[in-house]
């Protein structure tokens, strides 16, 4: 792979890299300090390149990005620039929007919508064809109700792990936030369903 090639790897794989003279914890530039300290102050998560630890990138990339000096900050593959511009977009508040948007697709494919209803009942019947269920609430909190022949013979907390095991892609990435169970074998439904019209005599003729 040659220098250029790994490049733009990094840059293809980290949504937010800054390229810098020495490493966050210890900069070895002022430039580069008052970079990364904006950067913390931002809790975004990004990745960082020492320069004076890879001379061959120290080298290429002021050639790729046009930029000739360090530390130079990307997002999504898009050079944002060096210190001074990084701080200027910090004190006009557009730098924090532009990372949170960088991000939010190593959160899920759709971070910003709950999972409906369907969706729920789609994942657990997967894993438990035939089964009832029954869901209310509205969002990311749901109480939930499964009733499967599956169950019989499981122990509550088994049941509940089952169930839960094929909610665990949305619990992960957020748009799933809270779950209230209560899972039941059909005998155990039957069994607290009230009888029918209850007062009501029914006469078979």
């Amino acid at each position: 792979m040659s220098v250029k090639e790994k490049i733009l790897k990094q840059l293809a794989e980290n949504p937010v890299i800054i390229y810098m003279k020495g490493v966050p914890s210890a900069p070895e530039c002022g430039f580069s300090a008052k970079a990364v300290g904006i950067l913390n102050e931002t809790k975004i998560p990004y990745a960082y390149v020492n320069v004076l630890q890879s001379p061959f990138i120290r080298e290429k990339l002021p050639s790729i990005s046009r930029w000739p000096t360090f530390p130079q900050l990307f997002v999504k593959g898009e050079l944002v620039g060096g210190a001074d511009i990084v701080e200027a977009m910090h004190k006009d508040g557009s730098l924090l929007p532009l990372l949170q948007i960088a991000v939010q697709p190593a959160a899920g494919a759709e971070p910003s919508q709950t999972i409906t209803h369907s969706e729920v009942e789609a994942l657990i019947l997967a894993e438990y064809p035939g089964a009832t269920i029954g869901i209310e609430g509205v969002g990311c909190d749901l109480s939930i109700s499964v009733v499967s022949e599956a169950f019989a013979g499981q122990t509550m907390i088994k049941q509940h792990q089952g169930v839960m095991a094929t909610l665990s892609e949305p619990l992960a990435n957020g748009r799933l936030h809270a779950v209230t169970l209560k899972t039941h074998t059909p005998a155990e439904w039957a069994a607290q369903q009230p009888a029918a019209n209850p007062g009501l005599l029914q006469i078979q003729l």
